[in-house]
C-alpha cells in the first residue's frame, strides 16, 4: 500500500449565468471538527477546518431554525455514523491485514 500525503484541497468553479460551485475536500490528520450555539444571535453552527481551509455550516439564512434544518442536521448525523462505522470496520480490517503480515504464526 502506498503512503498518501495529507492534503486539503478546494476548487471554485464559476460559468456564466450559473451559481458558482465550491468543493473542499479534506484528506488530512489535522482536520479539526467543532459545534455550537452563537449566542449573539442565537443559531448552532458546525465547524470543519485544517489551516488551509474552513467550512461553517449553520441554520437557513442564518436565521430561526426551520424543519428543513432539522432535516440537514438529521442527514448529516446519519452521515457522520455510517462515516465513524465504515471507519471503524476499514480500520479493524487493516490492523488484522497488519497483524497477519507481520506475525510470523500466521
Amino acid at each position: 500500500m502506498s503512503e498518501r500525503r495529507p492534503y486539503t484541497y478546494v476548487t471554485l468553479s464559476m460559468r456564466p449565468d450559473s451559481a458558482p460551485h465550491v468543493g473542499v475536500s479534506f484528506h488530512t490528520p489535522r482536520l479539526r471538527v467543532r459545534a455550537g450555539l452563537l449566542l449573539s444571535n442565537p443559531r448552532s453552527y458546525l465547524e470543519f477546518s485544517s489551516h488551509e481551509a474552513d467550512v461553517h455550516i449553520s441554520t437557513t439564512g442564518a436565521g430561526p431554525v426551520t424543519d428543513a434544518d432539522l432535516a440537514t442536521a438529521r442527514e448529516i448525523f446519519n452521515a457522520a455514523a455510517r462515516y465513524l462505522a465504515d471507519c471503524e470496520q476499514l480500520h479493524a480490517e487493516q490492523s488484522a491485514t497488519t497483524k497477519d503480515a507481520t506475525d510470523p504464526a500466521a
